[in-house]
């Protein structure tokens, strides 16, 4: 039985594999591995909690359930931008916990094929690039991959699921 549970979930992980969800923050785009997505959701109203680093914009009741909220602009010190009805709330869920990445848009769901992603230039280790785990090259495109472990380090989770 259990190599049966094993070999579904294989599979599963399988149909996952190269699979990214794309979003859009200014001209950039971006990719996030879709096995780390639960959901999409609109932008909604937030509530601030005080004291935590301004890219955590705060919490968000999602059908019961508390989820911190990080606009990931600010994370990637870019200009703040007004949300507006594009700007969606991706939740994903990074070693068991759910926090909702704040985008400018979300695009779609893309199959890259392994042999189109590349690892990023080995240019000056900026501030940047530590978000950033590979690039998938789209026809004449390139997609920003992000790493969704190192968006948060471990004391920021922890402090995050601390201060809920």
């Amino acid at each position: 039985m259990t190599d049966y549970i094993d070999e579904t979930i294989e599979m599963e992980e399988d149909t996952q594999k190269g699979r990214f969800l794309t979003f859009s923050l200014g001209n950039e785009s971006y990719g996030i591995e879709i096995k780390y997505v639960t959901e999409i959701v609109g932008i909604q109203a937030i509530t601030e909690i005080p004291e935590l680093p301004e890219y955590v914009r705060g919490i968000i009741n999602l059908r019961g359930q508390i989820i911190p909220v990080m606009d990931v602009r600010l994370r990637f010190k870019k200009e703040p931008k007004e949300y507006t009805d594009r700007t969606c709330v991706i939740v994903i869920n990074v070693k068991d916990v759910s926090i909702g990445l704040i985008v400018d848009s979300v695009a779609e769901v893309l199959t890259i094929p392994e042999e189109n992603i590349v690892e990023p230039p080995k240019m000056n280790k900026g501030f940047y690039n530590r978000y950033i785990k590979n690039i998938g090259k789209v026809e004449n495109d390139v997609k920003l991959l992000l790493d969704c472990e190192k968006l948060l380090t471990d004391d920021e989770l922890e402090n995050l699921s601390d201060s809920l």
